[in-house]
């Protein structure tokens, strides 16, 4: 195999380039990259790949056979030593290549994690009843190519219940379903055509603008206030369409008022070729008042493009969401792109159908904020006695709520806030992560707890670590 040895010139390093190659392929081995019993290439080889000489490679082999990292085996080669019981090197991995579930493992007792849901109450039974339902007989159509757009009578059962819900102005016909929201952003992208400017709240769901980032797209952060977007920033940074949450914005969790809304409507009205992303995040939560009504049902002049998911209320692994299309755009998608097939099972979006159709999913839906709202109430209870020196936002709706600090960042910075929890085996996460770019971060020391994956008793513990770390210097 080739080995890819980032080599510095005489120019550029003092290190002999033998010494390069010896240490490269030492910390490969400790760190487990080059895996026990791999096979090296020869000193020929590595010594032509690399434009180097052959005793430059001999050297450094030689230095690895002689500290027990290699072994040479007669007419075969060199090897890769199992080093186990030795001391291995700590080699810190850059954090994009830090997967969540490796860093939850981090000594943390308790994680406050944003993403979670609550397995514990899923409907397994009646989610397996449905299941052998759909497949106890042998349904060939079901293994069948189906409507691109996906199940004629899954697009119906869902524009009911987002007619009915969240006020949305639907026909069967305008919705798209997809596997996840990042395909549906993926297409969607392809459908607006021409490149346009996207302005995207800050902070924000970074998964989305990861998924516009790697397109190629121009996206342009736009500053937020209580009210939400703030639209005059959109004007002046000549952005084409606007990506929002404005029945609960995340992370911040604003909800936007009429009067803000009228005016986001307002400026995509203005020019044609306006749009705006309306991304229901976490709608179906809401713990007082009434449920706030989808933007996209005020929507006059097919402006407003709405996106959700079952991932958030079922589970993540039910990888169906579904986009309503104005009809400028779902005349496009018919012309152009029709002809991408639905990257959703047939056999899944049937099991959804039979799901929603039964009222198996407004049951579940009821008995999860009854579970969310539990929790919630405890942990909002919980971290009473921290309301001295932080405000609580975000509560009543989605389930995760912020804490703020009310002291300046010269006195307690956000990182302060995350190291102390960690040290306490709690991890929290910096309300800095959601920006689009961090430095955009001008609010105070701010942290998002979430509560869904949690126990009560995993709450009450982990508030209780919190206050401890948080309250320390107080004592102090």
């Amino acid at each position: 195999m080739d080995l890819m040895i980032p080599l510095q010139t005489a120019s550029e390093s003092k290190t002999p380039l033998y010494e390069q190659i010896y240490r490269y392929l030492k910390e490969e081995i400790r760190s487990k990259a080059l895996l026990a019993g791999s096979r090296l290439p020869s000193t020929r080889t590595l010594a032509e790949h690399l434009k180097v000489s052959r005793s430059t490679t001999q050297m450094a082999y030689d230095q690895l056979l002689s500290e027990g990292y290699i072994e040479a085996r007669p007419y075969r080669g060199y090897f890769v030593l199992d080093i186990k019981g030795m001391l291995e090197l700590k080699r810190e991995t850059p954090a994009e290549f830090i997967s969540m579930e490796e860093e939850t493992k981090r000594d943390c007792v308790v994680d406050f994690s944003p993403r979670g849901i609550d397995l514990e109450s899923f409907p397994y039974g009646v989610w397996r009843k449905i299941t052998k339902k759909i497949l106890v007989d042998d349904k060939k159509e079901l293994f069948l190519s189906g409507n691109h757009q996906g199940e004629q009578t899954l697009r119906e059962a869902i524009g009911s219940y987002l007619h009915m819900a969240r006020g949305v102005q639907v026909h069967p016909e305008q919705i798209v379903l997809g596997a996840g929201n990042e395909y549906l952003l993926l297409l969607l992208w392809q459908i607006l055509g021409g490149r346009p400017v996207i302005g995207m709240e800050n902070p924000t769901y970074r998964q989305a603008y990861r998924v516009f980032f790697a397109l190629g797209c121009q996206v342009k952060p736009i500053a937020m206030d209580a009210k939400g977007i703030r639209v005059d920033l959109l004007e002046k940074e000549e952005v084409d369409v606007a990506y929002v949450m404005p029945s609960h914005q995340y992370p911040t969790g604003v909800v936007m008022p009429v009067g803000r809304r009228m005016e986001l409507l307002r400026w995509a009205g203005e020019r044609e070729g306006r749009y705006i992303i309306e991304d229901d995040y976490d709608s179906e939560f809401r713990y007082r008042g009434k449920p706030i009504p989808a933007l996209q049902g005020s929507d006059q002049k097919e402006r407003v493009i709405y996106i959700g998911t079952f991932s958030r209320s079922i589970a993540p692994a039910i990888r169906i969401s579904y986009m309503v299309l104005p009809q400028p755009l779902l005349q496009r998608y018919r012309e152009k792109y029709a002809f991408y097939a639905s990257t959703v099972s047939r056999i899944d979006q049937n099991i959804l159908y039979e799901f929603l159709v039964s009222g198996a999913y407004e049951r579940h839906l009821n008995k999860m904020r009854a579970t969310y709202k539990a929790k919630h109430d405890l942990l909002l209870a919980k971290l009473r006695p921290l309301e001295v020196d932080f405000r609580i936002l975000g509560e009543h709706a989605g389930v995760h709520i912020l804490l703020r600090s009310r002291r300046e960042r010269e006195e307690i910075s956000e990182e302060e806030l995350v190291e102390r929890a960690a040290a306490a085996g709690v991890r929290v996460y910096g309300l800095s992560s959601f920006f689009i770019h961090a430095r955009h971060n001008f609010y105070p020391p701010t942290i998002v707890l979430g509560y869904a994956n949690l126990s009560e008793e995993e709450i009450a513990e982990g508030v209780k670590r919190l206050k401890e770390a948080y309250m320390k210097e107080k004592k102090e």
